[in-house]
Parts: structure tokens; C-alpha cells; sequence
């Protein structure tokens, strides 16, 4: 099922909201059983040289460190960008980093391919 940018704009903001609260499970309900994951943040934290995590449980354990990490994490949604298979969330981070995850969706809505850009390093 196609996605309108309204819908794509809406799941972007429900999980920036997920984050704001540091609900775990409501963040993790945005992605796909399968889902790939790759970020600079997983090259530090995990030793893994492509920078790439699978399945939600590996994704878990990496989520669940970061709010560990940063007890103060707040996002602030700048822009969503659309795609035909997904779409691109820019968001501001409380440390004035900004970021840019590229999102492609199943037709479930779900994210089952995320690769997170940094504008500066994050760890």
C-alpha cells in the first residue's frame, strides 16, 4: 500500500514522540521483524565494520544502550523527505547534532532498511 507524505510525515513524528518518551517498545514498533540497521553508531559501539545491525533484537540491545547513554535524548523532527518506498526523517538531537535516517518501509509500514547519517560524530 502506497503511503501518502502526510502518512509518511505522521509515522516520522510518532517515532520522534516514541523517543521523546524513551519508550523502548513504542520506538521498536516502527521496525520490521528483518530489519537492517546501519549507523556509524553501530561501528563504534559493536566493533562491526559495515555498521550494520539485523533483526529487532540486535536493533533492541543498540537502541537500549543509546537511551543508556544519553539519559537526556531529545529529537526535534526538522523535515521529512518522501520516497515511492519510503521516505527520510532530518531531526535535531539535544546535543546539536543532526541527523538524517533514510527509511525504506514494507507494506506493513514498518522499517525493514534504515541507514542513520550524522552531520557530526555520534557515539
Amino acid at each position: 500500500m502506497p503511503y501518502t507524505i502526510a502518512e509518511k510525515r505522521a509515522l516520522a513524528q510518532h517515532w520522534i514522540d516514541a523517543w521523546n518518551a524513551h519508550d523502548l517498545d513504542r520506538i521498536l514498533s516502527h521496525y520490521a521483524p528483518d530489519v537492517e540497521f546501519a549507523a556509524d553508531t553501530v561501528t563504534r559501539r559493536w566493533q562491526r565494520p559495515d555498521g550494520k545491525l539485523h533483526g529487532l533484537a540486535e536493533l533492541r540491545e543498540h537502541f537500549r544502550l543509546g537511551l543508556q547513554l544519553a539519559p537526556d535524548l531529545h529529537f526535534e523532527l526538522e523535515e521529512v523527505f518522501s520516497s515511492p518506498g519510503g521516505y527520510a526523517v532530518l531531526y535535531r538531537r539535544n546535543n546539536a547534532n543532526r541527523v538524517l535516517d533514510c527509511v525504506e518501509i514494507n507494506a506493513d509500514g514498518k522499517a525493514h532498511r534504515v541507514t542513520a547519517y550524522y552531520l557530526a560524530e555520534q557515539k
